[in-house]
């Protein structure tokens, strides 16, 4: 991914931003993009919506370096913070279902509604999609049990959200205890 050159993205990024924890864990999250915190220091959610989903992921026992791998669907920061744009999320789309493919994990989360609409090839918003499992298709021969939550960020500006959240995570957290 470094070297792919097809995305004016990687001109206007400060780093690659790939993936961090343990891939081998299982459970893999995916969000959105870079925000600058990220662009700069070349890890995904390592800004205050991280630190934030660090902390509600820990309230049901998990933890980054053991529990979760974490990643973007793009992996460069769009200027301005902006979210991603249909054509961004097709064109990284095989690059990420490559990336769950290789991480092999055996649930995935998906962190707000870039996200959820892109894995999930659907036009509803995330409101609509949270708060219950779906079926990611990675391969012709493999799909994935994914559930669709609200992304830290939008928690940040909406705080009475977090029930919501909240409800996700004990969904989570159920589905952790029966593997």
């Amino acid at each position: 991914m470094a070297a792919f050159d097809g995305s004016p993205l990687r001109e206007t990024a400060t780093n690659l931003v790939f993936a961090d924890g343990v891939a081998e864990s299982g459970l893999m999250l995916i969000g959105e993009a870079p925000g600058g915190d990220e662009d700069r220091l070349g890890k995904p959610f390592v800004g205050v919506s991280g630190q934030l989903l660090d902390r509600m992921l820990a309230s049901i026992g998990l933890h980054r370096e053991r529990d979760f791998y974490i990643t973007n669907i793009l992996p460069f920061r769009p200027p301005g913070n902006r979210t991603p744009t249909d054509a961004e999320v097709a064109l990284f789309l095989p690059f990420l279902l490559r990336h769950i493919e290789l991480a092999r994990p055996r649930q995935l989360v998906l962190l707000g509604g870039s996200a959820a609409k892109g894995l999930l090839r659907s036009k509803e918003g995330i409101t609509r999609l949270r708060g219950r499992w779906h079926q990611v298709t990675i391969n012709e021969d493999q799909s994935l049990p994914a559930l669709a939550t609200l992304h830290p960020a939008y928690l940040l500006r909406n705080p009475a959200a977090k029930r919501d959240a909240w409800v996700d995570l004990l969904l989570l957290r159920r589905s952790l205890a029966r593997q």
